[in-house]
């Protein structure tokens, strides 16, 4: 079972948004040494993804100035897809027409659930009635480019209440569903209630038999699972997600945000990790006083850079094809580096994975047991790998 499926660290991007709004963006593209502009980044912007906590809050002239200076300092494509998550408040979906003018193409509507006494108690500030209008009005700005977040896992949630309540949204919903299993965070009003035994949690068992029984309820709905944790129909697949899964290079601004690129403009050859300051009001500080808030950035050496390949490539349905994989690492292929490893036999063997002339991917079943796979995979590409790394 997937223990924890989570999204990729944007947090605290809302926050600083909302205090960017009486900024000009122009006036605040990085330009130093350690974020230069993106003219030197990027040849072609394929997507923009707005995300982390609440970006909704956002008014649609703060989105509109991002991606306008964007197109002014690189060649934004133009059928870039742009996306905004979205909190399914009334004064969200009041923005969401204006969001659209201002170059959104695909919204994200963060509902969760659909039962309101979750809501409250995952201390959500929307009810499943706004949730659901939020979902309609986005629709019609956008049908085919609007993608539901829900979440199993919940307290005193059981399978089957879990299965209608899915059947329910399924109605309703568009061509993208995302699943995520409930974290508890410590801190949290739930935590808690939890660790105090107000409230009772699932059972790993019980939200192993969710994430099946999604899976199956969603495929016969005519949702094909794509990733982990993503479900598309008629060709709605994320593909701002998708880059991150194939290993892409993709900048990262706001507080808290990541980047994985090579910075050609220092005369980079070697792809680099970026961490953004958390803090929204230090970030916008540190931006007005040096044009960049970049906190921590690290040079992926050749083993890092392929365990980020194969941890992110082994969550997509396709698994990492050997084409894909030769573009990272022609030195060894996958077959040579898994094809004859006892261990890796053994899950060939069991069905749950695959290493065929169209590369590596986890089974149907497999891909339920990730979390235990990886470990598996890493230290047998670790052992192969790093002679060839130290030397």
């Amino acid at each position: 079972m997937i223990k924890h499926i989570s999204r990729a660290a944007r947090r605290g991007f809302s926050p600083g948004l909302r205090r960017l709004s009486d900024l000009r963006a122009s006036e605040h593209v990085p330009e130093s040494p350690a974020s230069p502009r993106l003219t030197e980044q990027a040849s072609l912007v394929t997507s923009v993804f707005f995300g982390g906590g609440t970006p909704s809050l956002a008014p649609p002239s703060t989105i509109a100035k991002i991606l306008e200076t964007v197109s002014k300092q690189a060649n934004l494509s133009d059928d870039a897809e742009v996306t905004l998550e979205v909190n399914p408040t009334p004064v969200a979906m009041s923005k969401l027409k204006d969001y659209h003018h201002a170059g959104v193409s695909r919204f994200s509507i963060g509902v969760q659930s659909l039962q309101n006494e979750d809501l409250k108690s995952l201390g959500r500030d929307h009810s499943a009635l706004e949730a659901l209008q939020t979902l309609g009005e986005a629709r019609r700005l956008c049908p085919g480019g609007v993608s539901v977040d829900i979440m199993f896992g919940r307290p005193e949630q059981t399978t089957e209440s879990w299965r209608r309540e899915l059947s329910e949204m399924l109605r309703v919903c568009d061509d993208h569903v995302s699943l995520y299993q409930l974290t508890l965070e410590r801190g949290t009003r739930l935590f808690k209630q939890v660790h105090c035994g107000q409230v009772t949690m699932p059972t790993e068992e019980m939200t192993a038999e969710m994430y099946q029984c999604a899976r199956e309820t969603l495929q016969q709905h005519g949702f094909q699972q794509y990733e982990v944790s993503n479900f598309a129909k008629n060709n709605s697949e994320s593909r701002h997600n998708v880059s991150y899964w194939k290993g892409e290079q993709y900048i990262g601004v706001g507080p808290g945000a990541h980047g994985r690129f090579v910075p050609l403009g220092e005369g980079g050859i070697a792809r680099e990790a970026r961490t953004q300051t958390l803090e929204p009001d230090v970030w916008i500080q540190e931006v007005q006083q040096r044009g960049h808030g970049t906190r921590r950035r690290i040079r992926l050496g050749h083993l890092e850079l392929l365990e980020e390949v194969l941890v992110m490539g082994m969550r997509m349905t396709k698994g990492i094809n050997h084409k894909h994989w030769e573009v990272f690492s022609p030195e060894l292929s996958l077959h040579e580096i898994f094809g004859a490893s006892p261990v890796v036999q053994e899950l060939l063997q069991s069905g749950h994975l695959i290493l065929d002339d169209r590369g590596l991917r986890c089974s149907w079943d497999g891909l339920a047991l990730l979390d235990s796979i990886l470990p598996v995979l890493l230290v047998e590409m670790d052992k192969q790998i790093f002679p060839k790394a130290a030397s």
